[in-house]
């Protein structure tokens, strides 16, 4: 059973609190001290003290089912003796959401971005709780029972997912193609590259600790924002907590603003570009294995197996294999590198390992060996040319030299000018100091 309003207010809230053990705060940390409850649209001042929660909506044209949101959001504050406070983000309404938003008792306040995501971000920057919970104003969410989140969140999780699969989807609540392919796919994807067990990545309800969702600074302003904001916080090894949540069908009569296929793909999209490491390097390493094994094999001779003998051709399909997986290894790299550099993505042991032996000087000596080496199997192929007076050669003999001196000048190449790229990714830059005036 949650604790009240007046039994919370009697300890301050310390945003580090989840993450240190109630360790002492450092300078400058902010005390969050409980009123009782407030779910008027009045922030907080000097003499009104920080909130426990916000229940914060973005809208776009909801004018149908805002009232009824902020209505149910606002009596279970009442009822549940949350100090707390609704909050609408709206992004460019012009049926009327806004005036019926603060006549129900909301504070709004104007996102100029465009995108679910630019709404909630700019929402979360304005909240004045030290708890979140995001919900669509579309009246399809069960506001009127959050207390599984807000119980979460006191506990100590620092995001709390909502599962519509285990809380229950009442008939028409969901596109037969989002709950059965797009959803359990998307969010099986993300299990597999981010190892997070949750089960219902794209939930529109959630609630999270307001201080750890911002020091994850949120980038993306479209709907691909459900997945970063699941992705990243994986990603910094937070508290994530699943409780089952139902959904029902929206109260309005137009069309949502979601779209099946170009969402989803921007969903995709983010979950693939967020992990290089599978998208580029994991793949890139098995075919180039496999590629390589296949070129060196047929370098040695033709392969039968079975009834199909497989000769210079293959041997030319397979060295073309060796360059695509090598190019995709390596884009992986220069993509780990650059999101490392911008704090993108975590340290890892991998990233640790990569500074303490790569250098510009290291990468050059190594991509001129390579480089010699195929150019001495190259003039070794220009020898044997010259020994028939530069006439006509056996096509299938000479390939098998020529092709492993063309691969030894690509790959030469390729790890001198990637080692320049490295070089200027793992640039890291100061801020410029400001000018001194002379003094002379």
């Amino acid at each position: 059973m949650l604790p009240t309003c007046r039994e919370v207010a009697t300890r301050a809230f310390d945003p580090l609190q989840s993450r240190t053990g109630g360790a002492s705060r450092p300078s400058g940390a902010r005390s969050w001290v409980v009123s009782p409850a407030v779910t008027g649209p009045t922030p907080p001042t000097a003499s009104t003290p920080c909130l426990e929660l916000t229940i914060l909506m973005p809208c776009l044209d909801e004018a149908e089912t805002i009232v009824t949101c902020v209505a149910k959001a606002r009596d279970w504050l009442r009822r549940a003796n949350v100090c707390g406070e609704v909050l609408v983000a709206d992004n460019g309404s012009t049926d009327g959401s806004i005036q019926l938003a603060t006549d129900a008792g909301a504070r709004v306040i104007d996102v100029p971005v465009r995108g679910y995501g630019a709404a909630l971000r700019h929402g979360i920057g304005e909240a004045h709780g030290r708890f979140v919970i995001m919900a669509d104003a579309d009246d399809s969410y069960d506001l009127g029972n959050l207390d599984p989140f807000l119980g979460e969140l006191r506990a100590g999780a620092q995001l709390v997912m909502g599962n519509r699969f285990k809380g229950g989807i009442e008939p028409g609540a969901m596109p037969w193609l989002h709950r059965h392919v797009g959803n359990p796919l998307l969010s099986w994807i993300g299990r597999l590259l981010y190892r997070t067990p949750i089960g219902d990545f794209h939930c529109g309800i959630r609630g999270f600790d307001r201080a750890a969702i911002e020091a994850l600074q949120l980038r993306t302003d479209g709907m691909e924002f459900a997945s970063e904001m699941v992705v990243r916080a994986s990603l910094a090894h937070l508290d994530i907590r699943e409780v089952p949540t139902t959904l029902r069908p929206d109260g309005r009569s137009r069309p949502p603003h979601l779209r099946t296929w170009r969402d989803g793909w921007r969903h995709l999209r983010f979950l693939l570009v967020y992990s290089p490491r599978w998208l580029f390097f994991i793949p890139g390493a098995v075919v180039f294995v496999l590629s390589a094994i296949a070129t060196i094999a047929l370098l040695i001779g033709p392969v039968t197996i079975g009834s199909a003998t497989f000769d210079v051709a293959a041997l030319l399909y397979a060295a073309t294999g060796t360059i695509i997986a090598a190019q995709a290894m390596a884009f992986g790299i220069y993509c780990r590198v650059y999101a490392d550099t911008r704090e993108l993505l975590p340290r890892t042991r991998a990233m640790d390992l990569f500074d303490r032996w790569f250098s510009l000087e290291r990468g050059l000596v190594a991509g001129f060996v390579v480089i010699l080496t195929g150019a001495s199997v190259a003039f070794i192929s220009v020898a044997r040319w010259s020994e028939a007076s530069f006439g006509q050669l056996d096509p299938t003999r000479q390939l098998r030299v020529v092709v492993p001196a063309i691969l030894g000048l690509i790959y030469g190449s390729s790890l001198v000018l990637g080692s320049f790229a490295l070089s200027v990714l793992t640039i890291h830059t100061s801020p410029p100091e400001h000018a001194q005036p002379d003094g002379g």
